[in-house]
């Protein structure tokens, strides 16, 4: 029977996608909503200075979405490792998640307090 046994159905399947994406340094997917279909994009290996804004955007909100699920935090110290950023980029981190919380897809944990530094993150839906 054809198709059958492709589903897990115990709803980990995105969390280990976005896992191996992120291992293997790979720009965040895209996911598509369709009249009866759901389908998902993969992308090929891109630079981080060939990925676009939209890409790094959805890049950041979908490592905050998996730090979520793993009960952890994004910082900007996890971003920059999930883009294999020096510190010394950390403002170049910093600009990515400036424009993720303006597309509203990420907010500032509750807990966090002071620098924006030190600042922690989680999805809008968190």
């Amino acid at each position: 029977m054809m198709g059958t046994a492709i589903c897990e159905e115990k709803g980990s399947g995105v969390d280990k996608v976005i896992q191996a994406i992120e291992l293997h340094q790979l720009p965040a997917p895209e996911f598509r909503a369709g009249f009866k279909r759901f389908s998902v994009v993969l992308l090929a290996p891109r630079s981080f200075e060939a990925m676009e804004r939209n890409d790094r955007i959805r890049a950041c909100y979908q490592h905050c979405c998996l730090r979520y699920v793993l009960h952890e935090k994004m910082t900007n110290q996890s971003l920059r490792e999930r883009f294999k950023l020096p510190e010394a980029r950390a403002d170049t981190a910093s600009q990515i998640i400036s424009a993720t919380l303006a597309a509203g897809l990420i907010r500032l944990d509750n807990a966090s307090v002071g620098s924006r530094r030190y600042a922690r993150y989680q999805p809008f839906w968190g």
